[in-house]
């Protein structure tokens, strides 16, 4: 074998090795990162479906409370001494027991969710297992206030702190889900979210404060007392006077969706169902004062489709904020 062809095929050789580890280090690399999703992957799932248990739970809370069904179960944490009373149950009993169930599971799961947490924590965000810590300190709270709520008999402040610690619970958890979502979905930073995310973090809490405010106007039967007694007429007077600033400020983000150009596509559909909530929500809101509160499910719809709006806008804002740090890693790169 003449030295230029001994050349030739060491080069050979050592370009196919080359290849070779090149394709076991992308292998092993994509492994890697396979191995290290899995767990956020994992945990994002249980967050959602916590969420949606939350969701859910606060629907048949505020079906518990306009059909007179809070103190259904007089005893807590047991009904009637059982942890299925299967002699009283009735349409109330079965709400205020399917209500504590929900509740029992979701603060199980999110025990769960706080081990996994922080059991996989090298492997996720380290924020992660805080904010699964900061959940359960919420749940925890809310179960306190879900116990005072029969052994004080429905007092008001109580149930407007059950229903307000309910809500951030729930966006907590919006937070840490749209915050683990993987990188590898279609979302590229492009930068030109400019004030949205502040708009829509403003109307998020113009939102929450709304829903207490309707709470508040719930558990002390304002309507009513306002409407046949002159009573109260503050507290929903306050209610009606806040629809105002909370809508103005939730067109704002629709409008500025629409008119910010190159938004993400994501963002412009969310913004899309926020303003579809808004209208829905301000519908059912004149219904109900319509009907003075006298349709349950009427009732129901509002505070549901308020926590809804609610949450679809802080899953705006934390996208939104995403956008600008990809945008802001990409540029780096």
């Amino acid at each position: 074998m003449s030295q230029i062809e001994w050349v030739e095929e060491t080069e050979q050789m050592t370009d196919s090795s080359l290849r070779s580890k090149a394709v076991l280090n992308l292998e092993s690399g994509v492994s890697g990162n396979s191995v290290r999703s899995a767990p956020q992957t994992q945990i994002r799932r249980l967050i959602w479906k916590i969420a949606l248990a939350t969701f859910l739970l606060m629907a048949i809370g505020s079906a518990t409370r306009v059909m007179n069904a809070g103190l259904a179960c007089p005893d807590w944490p047991l009904c009637y001494g059982t942890l299925f009373p299967g002699q009283q149950m009735n349409l109330q009993v079965f709400l205020e027991w399917f209500h504590r169930l929900d509740a029992a599971l979701i603060g199980i799961s999110t025990l769960a969710l706080v081990g996994l947490a922080w059991w996989h924590r090298r492997a996720l965000p380290t924020w992660t297992p805080w904010m699964a810590t900061l959940a359960l300190g919420l749940i925890l709270f809310q179960g306190v206030l879900g116990g005072l709520t029969v052994t004080e008999l429905l007092r008001f402040d109580i149930v407007t702190a059950h229903l307000g610690t309910a809500l951030l619970f729930f966006t907590t958890l919006l937070i840490m889900g749209v915050w683990l979502l993987p990188d590898t979905l279609p979302f590229k930073g492009t930068g030109t979210t400019g004030r949205l995310p502040w708009v829509s973090l403003t109307a998020a809490i113009l939102v929450y404060l709304q829903s207490l405010s309707g709470g508040l106007v719930g558990s002390r039967w304002a309507l009513h007392q306002c409407l046949w007694g002159s009573q109260l007429c503050s507290v929903m007077n306050t209610h009606l006077a806040g629809v105002v600033p909370a809508s103005v400020a939730t067109i704002a983000v629709v409008v500025l969706a629409w008119r910010t150009p190159a938004l993400q596509a994501s963002l412009r559909q969310l913004a899309n169902v926020v303003g579809g909530l808004l209208v829905l929500q301000v519908l059912l809101g004149i219904a109900t004062f319509r009907l003075h509160l006298q349709v349950e499910l009427v009732t129901v719809c509002h505070q549901a489709v308020g926590a809804a709006l609610l949450g679809t806008l802080v899953c705006f804002t934390v996208l939104a904020l995403r956008d600008r740090q990809l945008h802001r890693l990409q540029s780096a790169d």
